[in-house]
């Protein structure tokens, strides 16, 4: 029979290089699938993979599409090297949103440089305060965060829908579920003329090198470390968990609903039903794919922003299932995930007998 057995001492570059291997093999999978379906396996890997690299407007839209996934990923890698597992950064994404867009809303008749930073602010806090709900079920009660977290997302998709529905509804939209369109002092500004790039981009990078300081020189970002790889010497040196694990979930919290507001006051504009489209759960794979480590995590946003645009273009040009790419983002994640397994253990043949 075949069991796992730990290494002694996992090798540190396969850990580095894990990555690189999973996408190798996602694109050898890609391959195979796209033979199955019978279409033209290297004309698909081209598309959404390697053609978007080469036109100037899919490069700004890797920006774009980037930036929510290297926020939100970023403040998840906090969490998860702590063992804070904030799987519900989608709905803290959708309240940043709604919080934002309503500040926006609210102040649609006027103008100014300070509307955008207000917007941003309470976007941060509608994020905070979403992943706050999980904070203190699991400080006061010990409730599994994984589940309480997820569960509020479905709840926050619901308030937006019913919002702009009511509310928030365009009284000169002709009944349709949407809000009125920001002004443009409600919108981010735009760093190359002719695309969508817009400054989000450029916070997104301030972020990651805030992150890194953080995690690097601060005292709570050793403490965040030392909780999450030993929580009995972390609980000996009089760390506090409670407050890591709300440290953690407020950052992540208040970093998806900055996202959130990033997407409204950005690509779209205004307040909409189909606002959310997944970008909180990719970003999990993102701060996997990036070992956790902010730099890493900047590489592994764009890659899989790659993967929205290219998917985009596959499906139009190929007449592919719209669930293209999802499917290579979840193949990704498995190789990832399987390739993590070897690097740490190792598969051993051990007869029936000898087991027994």
């Amino acid at each position: 029979m075949l069991r796992l057995e730990p290494r002694r001492e996992p090798s540190r570059a396969m850990q580095v290089l894990t990555p690189v291997f999973a996408v190798i093999l996602t694109i050898l999978a890609g391959l195979v699938l796209f033979a199955i379906l019978g279409k033209d396996p290297f004309r698909a890997i081209w598309l959404i993979f390697f053609q978007p690299l080469t036109q100037t407007y899919a490069l700004a839209e890797l920006t774009v599409k980037g930036t929510p996934l290297i926020l939100i990923g970023t403040g998840l890698a906090m969490g998860f090297r702590a063992g804070v597992w904030n799987i519900g950064a989608e709905g803290q994404f959708v309240i940043g949103a709604l919080a934002g867009g309503s500040v926006a809303l609210a102040l649609h008749e006027t103008a100014g440089l300070w509307v955008m930073p207000l917007m941003c602010i309470a976007g941060m806090l509608g994020g905070m305060a979403w992943a706050a709900v999980p904070a203190f079920l699991r400080t006061r009660f010990n409730a599994n965060e994984i589940l309480t977290s997820l569960m509020l997302v479905y709840v926050a998709i619901l308030l937006l829908s019913a919002m702009v529905h009511g509310p928030l509804r365009d009284p000169e939209g002709l009944n349709f579920p949407e809000s009125r369109l920001f002004s443009e002092s409600m919108t981010l500004p735009i760093l190359v003329e002719g695309t969508r790039a817009h400054l989000g981009f450029i916070i997104a990078l301030v972020a990651i090198g805030i992150a890194w300081l953080f995690l690097q020189r601060h005292l709570l970002g050793f403490q965040i470390k030392v909780q999450g790889q030993a929580p009995l010497a972390a609980r000996f040196a009089g760390y506090s968990e409670k407050r890591i694990v709300w440290l953690c979930l407020l950052t992540s919290g208040g970093l998806a609903g900055l996202a959130g507001t990033f997407e409204a006051a950005g690509p779209v504009g205004q307040l909409v039903p189909a606002l959310p489209i997944g970008y909180g759960f990719t970003a999990i794979i993102v701060a996997f794919l990036g070992r956790l480590h902010p730099f890493g995590i900047l590489l592994g946003g764009l890659l899989m922003a790659l993967t929205y645009i290219g998917g985009e273009a596959a499906q139009i040009a190929m007449s592919l299932p719209s669930a293209t790419t999802r499917v290579f983002q979840g193949m990704l994640l498995f190789f990832l995930l399987a390739m993590d397994v070897l690097v740490g253990s190792r598969i051993r043949w051990i007869p029936r007998q000898a087991a027994g």
